[in-house]
């Protein structure tokens, strides 16, 4: 038994020293190329990204991020491959049996491998138009949420709710983007059809502005919220549209705060709100 060994030890320990060690050799190479390659592309990125005129620090900051995560993603995995075939060459397998494997799978495969080529052509040419960037808020089809990751292949989305949707590239049809350049203000608001109009613009417009003035609103609002149009006579209310620009993603806390605003203001200037009203008449009855 002690001699089984000693010879297993003889054979062992001069394999570790050539082949083992190349193999340890590889893989620390693997890593630190990886590590090389994560700033070199970090840095060749933010050089190449060149913020135009309509585009924020933080626009270009996304989209820079964007470009870096997809760009190590697909770089990690080439060198991966790379690193596994050699080891294993250098372990003594014969890996030309393995690739040609490979390949009859991949003919085998071929039919469905066509979505995912399908996918990833589509994936390329997001990335390339900016069409969205990690961190914005986008509607794809019917789900909408927050950008939290984008691959070649699909791209990951989480909802308001927390529900994460992961969406391939290929069954994209129609992307909103809700936070590109700028956002905007929205607000449709009902009055009382005894109401002034004139005052009422001029309150909104005041509300507006002062908002717009405010030390922190102020920096989210590119222009303030102003009286638009009315939209609607409705059937308990004139509804009138306000609008205005906010920065990317601040246009639900500009538009909770003038609401609030709004409501303050209607009540000091008796603006009325009014509220859907049904008269219900019943018949009299006969003693």
């Amino acid at each position: 038994m002690e001699e089984t060994f000693k010879e297993w030890a003889d054979k062992l320990v001069p394999w570790l020293l050539s082949h083992g060690l190349k193999m340890l050799l590889i893989a620390a190479g693997a890593y630190i190329l990886n590590k090389i390659l994560n700033r070199v592309i970090d840095r060749a990125v933010r050089l190449a990204v060149i913020r135009d005129g309509t585009m924020t620090v933080e626009a270009e900051r996304q989209r820079e991020d964007t470009l870096i995560r997809i760009f190590n993603g697909a770089k990690g995995i080439v060198i991966l491959v790379i690193a596994v075939l050699t080891i294993l060459k250098e372990a003594g397998l014969d890996i030309g049996p393995m690739l040609a494997g490979a390949g009859i799978v991949g003919l085998a495969v071929g039919f469905g491998g066509q979505y995912m080529i399908r996918d990833i052509i589509s994936g390329l040419f997001i990335i390339l138009e900016n069409q969205y960037r990690i961190g914005d808020v986008i509607t794809i089809n019917d789900k909408g949420g927050v950008v939290e990751d984008i691959s070649l292949r699909k791209t990951t989305l989480r909802d308001i709710n927390g529900v994460v949707h992961h969406i391939p590239h290929g069954e994209i049809k129609i992307v909103s983007n809700q936070s590109k350049d700028f956002a905007r203000v929205n607000i449709d608001i009902g009055i009382a059809y005894r109401s002034d109009i004139e005052k009422v613009i001029e309150v909104v417009n005041k509300t507006g502005t002062e908002l717009a003035a405010d030390p922190y609103f102020g920096d989210l609002i590119i222009s303030p919220p102003r009286f638009l149009r009315v939209n609607e006579f409705g059937d308990s209310a004139i509804i009138i549209k306000i609008l205005g620009d906010t920065k990317p993603l601040k246009q639900w806390e500009v538009a909770g705060e003038l609401r609030k605003r709004l409501k303050t203001a209607f009540d000091r200037e008796g603006i009325e709100i009014p509220f859907p009203q049904r008269v219900v008449h019943t018949a009299g009855t006969k003693e």
